[in-house]
């Protein structure tokens, strides 16, 4: 563990957000005591020294923080920390499930230094209270990398064995079984994967979510459970459709909860994922077309374009 916490010690420039010039050690520090009570899992903080815990805990926070932020760009500078990060984690038991949520979102931060390469960045002279300095890509920009990242892709090595079984379960739950390969761009089908903020599993669902669809956290987590998972996530996928009656939007809904979908539709007087996609946090941004390309990777099969959910007895 004493490489861990050297390597996120070196690691520590890369952590600053990019509207941030500057960032001192003190800032770093101060960053880090005031993150120290976050997320992290009571099975991984007990296996860290403390200097461990402390810089495990600034990473993994700095990065579900910047998923949650307003620009896609953002993500860019932890893309080589994560890098990095990502066999660290994987090399401890104890930090696995990290990892295993970590790797799937490389790609964004990949992406995201894709879409900084190749939008200009605009004159923070011209920018106003209404037009801010940084601006989000379109969302078809997004498509279209996303689309021509997956073009020549191979399926994780994982899906095959769940695949089948999963559609399986979606049908039953009248939800379209093209919809399993969301489980792709949310775990790579590795049920083991635990992010930051709690949620896991294949669909990475939050404990309040799988307790509303019936799972039990005690004594064993029934997140894990691929089925259990994969019956409670078309439930959910099920319940946001019925919401917002739109593929795109129940996705966005799932992934940054349905009340801020709701309000950013209210608040902009909108109707559709494309209206609200710059207002939405980054990771949604992004997640949204990268399912799409996922789908139409795998399947063939436009999100747009598929049926809404059937009615179940």
């Amino acid at each position: 563990m004493k490489r861990l916490c050297m390597c996120l010690l070196a690691l520590a420039p890369f952590t600053a957000p990019a509207q941030q010039h500057t960032v001192t050690l003190d800032d770093l520090v101060q960053m880090a005591r005031a993150w120290a009570e976050e997320n992290l899992g009571e099975d991984v903080l007990n296996a860290l020294e403390p200097a461990d815990e402390e810089e495990a805990r600034r990473f993994l926070n700095t990065l579900q923080r910047q998923l949650q932020g307003e620009y896609v760009i953002d993500l860019a500078s932890l893309r080589q920390a994560a890098r990095t990060m990502l066999p660290l984690l994987e090399a401890h038991h104890e930090t696995l499930p990290y990892a295993l949520w970590l790797r799937p979102r490389i790609d964004l931060l990949e992406v995201a230094e894709e879409l900084r390469l190749i939008i200009p960045p605009p004159d923070p002279s011209t920018a106003t209270n209404n037009t801010p300095a940084t601006r989000n890509p379109a969302p078809e920009r997004k498509r279209a990398l996303w689309v021509r990242k997956y073009a020549t892709r191979a399926a994780p090595d994982n899906a095959r064995q769940h695949v089948d079984r999963l559609k399986a379960i979606f049908n039953a739950e009248g939800v379209a079984s093209e919809l399993v390969w969301i489980a792709e761009v949310e775990s790579a089908f590795d049920p083991r994967a635990r992010s930051p903020a709690g949620a896991v599993g294949l669909f990475q669902l939050m404990p309040a979510t799988a307790a509303q669809y019936g799972l039990q956290a005690q004594p064993l987590d029934q997140r894990l459970n691929p089925e259990d998972s994969a019956r409670a996530a078309a439930r959910h996928l099920k319940h946001l459709h019925n919401r917002f009656g739109d593929w795109q939007l129940a996705l966005a809904a799932d992934n940054a909860g349905e009340g801020t979908v709701r309000r950013l539709l209210q608040r902009h007087q909108a109707a559709t994922f494309d209206d609200i996609a710059s207002h939405l946090p980054a990771e949604t941004q992004l997640y949204v077309p990268r399912v799409e390309a996922v789908l139409l990777r795998r399947e063939g099969v436009d999100l747009r374009k598929l049926g809404p959910p059937a009615e179940t007895k």
